[in-house]
């Protein structure tokens, strides 16, 4: 009879955050697969937990998954952890569940924390539905593109960044968010947690010294107001625009936002009226 794999949610900051069947389940398993056993080294040594670890993660995942599944078809028990949160949510670990479903072997989920959830509770947004992604493409062309295709999704959703690429990332979704509120939570359930809101844009000018992974919350798209909508022609668009990047000094992103809001177009519409009107000569 094959084993059992866990599923184990694990605390994304707090070692608090950890429930009493998880801490169960760790210590009675035959294996941990851990993305980073020197980080789950710190959870597990902190309650006192001395199973076995390997490594689980995205660079050995081919070699990895059959070992795995070989164990459980043997009998064993594996818990699977990533290093921080629920695997499978932009972690390792979905490979290896969707692997062992394919051999019949059980699997367990053992839930608990995950930074998406915790941010929506506090962003205030509506909850249901919520989509999540994953963390935004680290190159500005396919960010901007992937930036706009979220952008489509009129529900709440959520996002990852990194440190290093959290305020470009937050001023090349400003003219595609427009005034689409944001919650921007930092170091969740640590020391110093930092829950943020405002515009894409006003947000990037909060961020200093950015340290931390962040989780950013979009609320559902802000539905225009027909009766006070502007509707402009593409000429007007264009003739706007330059007013504000020229006359009031404004940014190229400011601009689009700006004209997004009071045409009641979406900034890739603006675009490309600006497009059409420069090859008019406009």
């Amino acid at each position: 009879m094959s084993g059992t794999l866990y599923v184990v949610a694990t605390p994304i900051g707090n070692l608090e955050d950890i429930t009493l069947r998880a801490l169960r389940v760790l210590r009675e398993v035959d294996v941990i697969a851990a993305e980073d056993t020197r980080r789950s080294a710190r959870l597990l040594g902190h309650h006192g937990i001395a199973t076995k670890t390997v490594s689980f993660h995205e660079h050995n995942t081919r070699m990895r998954v059959p070992q795995l599944i070989s164990r459980l078809e043997a009998g064993e028990s594996v818990a699977v952890v990533t290093d921080a949160g629920t695997p499978g949510v932009s972690d390792p670990g979905l490979e290896l569940v969707k692997e062992a479903i394919e051999k019949g072997i059980r699997v367990d989920p053992i839930p608990g924390a995950s930074a998406p959830l915790a941010a929506l509770i506090a962003s205030g947004f509506e909850m249901v539905p919520f989509t999540v992604f994953g963390f935004a493409p680290n190159k500005a062309k396919a960010r901007i593109q992937w930036l706009d295709e979220i952008s489509k999704v009129p529900h709440t959703f959520s996002f990852f960044e990194a440190p290093h690429r959290i305020q470009a990332t937050l001023r090349d979704a400003g003219p595609i968010f427009g005034e689409r509120p944001i919650m921007m939570a930092r170091e969740l359930t640590k020391l110093h947690q930092e829950l943020l809101r405002g515009t894409a844009l006003a947000l990037a000018d909060r961020v200093s010294d950015p340290r931390g992974e962040f989780t950013l919350v979009v609320g559902p798209a802000v539905k225009s107001l027909d009766s006070n909508e502007i509707h402009l022609s593409d000429t007007e668009v264009a003739q706007e625009f330059w007013r504000i990047t020229e006359s009031v000094q404004g940014s190229r992103r400011q601009a689009v936002a700006e004209l997004a809001r009071r045409s009641g177009r979406s900034a890739k519409d603006v675009y490309s009226a600006i497009e059409r009107a420069k090859k008019l000569g406009i």
